[in-house]
């Protein structure tokens, strides 16, 4: 096809074509794709279905550490902080969590019913109290309100840690008969109790989990061989109240294997946290500020990360799994950048930790065949640069860090069935999808000083149109404070037409790409 030609098929496309042009068209741009040097290609067969869940938050009262619960409850209103509903929205988040360590202490039944009858309770982990003022009934309205499925984490006899059973404030461990009573509070249609407080329609929990971290405490908690008994113990116990809710079972470090091989049956999940997402070098410039006089640096380290740290042990997981032939699928329900100083490294709310935090997501896509649930950052709070919101107090603003900002974009823009990339440069991180005749490609340009320019195409298909939106500050070292809430916030192009449709990825740029395509 002559150039003149191509031109006048692709404004051609705008009124409709026949389909004999549209197959013309899908074959020049695909030709042209492939003389262009630098190529996108999209192969268009669906792969697997993205799950519902994908995109996770993590909630926990983490008390006079972070006050994140707290800080995100107006008590002069009795109800979340708006800014905080408005930027959750935004966010959109598939999935909120509650719970992690916390869960080891918490008793469920202190947090529902009337408001001035819940009890202050020891926060053991973070440290001070917590008022009790969110609760089942609080925490669920939160969820349905910014339109994300809520997930518990039960009080797994505190995952084996004795310490909780004595404490000076009484037993603070929840066995399985605690776990169920739980499930029939929140999901029995006919629940006493729960009507008793006045709230008379069940609240529909579906997503629960048994144990958070289990496997990291050593001595102090439980054995592997107890945390499967207990698992198959309270799984029973809480399928016996509803049969239809799904449940997520411990299985780091190494445990995933027999997990699933002795509890796989009763199980929809197998939990996992990518936490040690730590430097490789000795000598890193990643520990403290020393990021700030060599940024470029910093960079290369955080880009050889991914894959030495978060993509070495999802492979590995994921190897365990099919060694079993098992089909339970994979949640990751914590994990973030893990730098010094712990939790509050300035870096993590610079742009240069942008693209990190995309790769992770695409990585996670990528594998969504078996990761159905997985999570970036923690949630939010005041203090803690790994979360992904952050609070201005006492009043104010709520802005997503640089991960929030990505995992907006991710979610917000996104198909539903995964699809692959054919070929494309070395140094765009990809992962991609469809939606109908609608492709969406998540592209991160690794890249630290340098464009790359691509041709796109997708096989077999005509490319009628497009946008991208794009995060690319100019400045590496971008900031975000409740200065400028906004700084991270996609900026859109159209795609124009040519012969050969193309764009050019700037340096350190997260961007959405997405084409309308047409069969011939």
């Amino acid at each position: 096809m002559k150039r003149r030609d191509f031109l006048q098929t692709c404004t051609g496309i705008a009124v409709g074509v026949a389909a004999s042009q549209l197959h013309r068209l899908a074959r020049a741009q695909a030709a042209e794709a492939s003389q262009a040097g630098s190529a996108i290609v999209i192969d268009p067969k669906p792969l697997f279905d993205i799950s519902p869940y994908l995109y996770m938050q993590f909630m926990e009262p983490l008390g006079v550490t972070d006050s994140s619960v707290e800080a995100a409850w107006d008590y002069h209103r009795e109800d979340w902080r708006r800014d905080f509903i408005e930027t959750t929205k935004d966010l959109a988040p598939d999935v909120i969590r509650y719970g992690g360590l916390f869960s080891r202490y918490y008793k469920w039944r202190e947090g529902v019913g009337p408001v001035e009858k819940r009890p202050w309770m020891r926060n053991y982990v973070w440290g001070g109290k917590e008022t009790n003022r969110v609760g089942t009934h609080e925490f669920v309205d939160f969820c349905r309100r910014v339109g994300a499925e809520p997930l518990y984490c039960v009080n797994f006899l505190s995952d084996g840690e004795k310490r909780y059973a004595t404490t000076r404030e009484g037993n603070r461990s929840g066995d399985a008969r605690e776990a169920a009573d739980w499930v029939s509070y929140a999901n029995d249609p006919d629940d006493t109790a729960r009507k008793a407080h006045g709230v008379a329609r069940p609240y529909g929990i579906k997503l629960w989990q048994l144990g958070n971290e289990t496997s990291y405490g050593g001595a102090s908690t439980f054995t592997k061989d107890e945390c499967i008994a207990a698992t198959i113990q309270f799984t029973k116990s809480m399928r016996e109240r509803d049969k239809s809710i799904q449940l997520i079972g411990w299985g780091d470090n190494g445990w995933a294997g027999d997990l699933v091989d002795r509890a796989g049956d009763h199980l929809d999940y197998v939990a996992v946290h990518m936490m040690g997402q730590t430097p490789l070098r000795n000598d890193t410039v990643l520990r403290g500020c020393r990021y700030q006089a060599e940024p470029e640096r910093a960079w290369a380290e955080l880009m050889e990360m991914v894959g030495a740290r978060v993509e070495k042990k999802l492979l590995a997981l994921e190897e365990a799994l099919a060694a079993r032939k098992s089909k339970v699928a994979v949640a990751i329900t914590e994990g973030h950048l893990s730098l010094a100083p712990h939790n509050a490294n300035p870096i993590l709310a610079e742009w240069l930790t942008g693209v990190y935090h995309a790769r992770v997501l695409n990585l996670y896509q990528r594998h969504g065949a078996r990761v159905k649930i997985a999570t970036a950052a923690d949630f939010n709070g005041t203090r803690w640069t790994t979360n992904a919101v952050i609070h201005q107090t006492p009043s104010g603003v709520s802005y997503l860090m640089p991960v929030g900002a990505v995992a907006r974009l991710f979610k917000r823009h996104n198909g539903t069935q995964g699809v692959a990339v054919k070929s494309a440069p070395s140094n765009l991180d990809i992962a991609a999808s469809r939606a109908g005749d609608k492709f969406l490609l998540h592209v991160a340009n690794t890249n630290f000083s340098g464009s790359t320019e691509v041709a796109l195409s997708v096989e077999g298909l005509a490319v009628t149109g497009g946008r991208v939106l794009e995060v690319a500050p100019e400045d590496p070292r971008q900031e975000i404070s409740p200065l400028n809430p906004e700084v991270f916030r996609p900026r859109e192009h159209p795609l124009p037409r040519a012969a050969v449709l193309k764009w050019s990825f700037l340096p350190r740029s997260v961007s959405v790409v997405e084409l309308e395509c047409r069969a011939g």
